[in-house]
């Protein structure tokens, strides 16, 4: 399992090269995401499984399910502490793309925290065009020598084996073994991946938004939206954690908290969808 720690703003620039280059990530309780690397069904976590009717134990860690399955075996309903809430559901493909089916969730689950997801939306947008105008201005620094000069004394090139540095300025691109981590201090984002995993992160002061996908037919992916305002009331956290085979039907349990304090909650939640259709 690999874990990548954040704060609810991102890490400066520095710091993730720090991390990166040590292969370990910082103990902060604010966004944590674990992932496991996978790629198709057929790596060492085993294929998985094409399920026909929910698993609901009546407690999974901190969760207490609500009452029996409902809609024929395809929800399951469960209340964590402090007022979360986890739904897990079996959905059926019928010919669908994965990501179709993910979307609705995420267009659902996105509503409860309105604001922070318009926000997020909007600094993505803004890091687009930025990236934009920087490339055109790198293009044109490029026919200048002066400039050239000068960009060369805020860079930093680092060759070592298995290693790969290339800074400049706030933005850095590092290659180590399979893992490579693309990093931009002033946008708030960070990329990283592996041979078969992907984790993106789009952050700010507001909030965050996680993203984390594996390779091959399969369907493994995570997504995670967290406000960051302290003194706000309502839902901090929704996300959901989804898995299926190539085809369907997928596992997806919902996660909602009250609490920035939430890794206990998400753990039961990936743990029930884990009981049901696999790693």
């Amino acid at each position: 399992m690999k874990r990548y720690a954040l704060p609810r703003s991102i890490l400066p620039l520095a710091a993730v090269l720090a991390a990166a280059t040590a292969l370990t990530a910082c103990d902060q309780p604010n966004v944590r995401i674990t992932t496991t690397s996978t790629g198709s069904e057929t790596r060492s976590e085993g294929v998985l499984k094409v399920v026909d009717a929910l698993q609901c134990p009546e407690t999974q860690g901190v969760l207490t399910r609500k009452g029996s399955a409902e809609a024929g075996g395809l929800v399951c309903i469960y209340a964590g502490p402090k007022g979360a809430e986890v739904n897990l559901h079996l959905v059926r493909l019928d010919g669908r793309p994965a990501s179709e089916a993910l979307k609705t969730f995420e267009t659902e689950l996105a509503a409860a925290l309105p604001q922070t997801h318009a926000d997020l939306a909007a600094h993505a947008a803004d890091r687009r065009a930025a990236e934009a105008d920087r490339r055109a201005a790198q293009a044109d620094r490029r026919a200048a020598q002066a400039d050239a000069e000068a960009a060369q004394a805020d860079s930093a090139r680092v060759r070592l084996p298995g290693v790969s540095i290339d800074a400049h300025g706030d933005k850095a691109r590092v290659r180590i073994g399979g893992l490579s981590i693309n990093a931009d201090d002033a946008g708030g984002t960070v990329d990283i991946r592996t041979d078969d995993e992907a984790v993106s992160i789009n952050a700010t002061d507001r909030g965050a938004e996680i993203r984390t996908r594996s390779g091959g037919d399969a369907t493994r992916s995570t997504w995670i939206l967290t406000n960051g305002d302290e003194a706000a009331q309502g839902w901090r956290m929704v996300g959901y954690e989804a898995r299926g085979p190539a085809g369907g039907p997928l596992v997806v349990a919902t996660v909602r908290t009250k609490e920035n304090d939430h890794d206990t909650v998400l753990d039961a939640a990936k743990a029930l969808v884990t009981l049901n259709v696999g790693r």
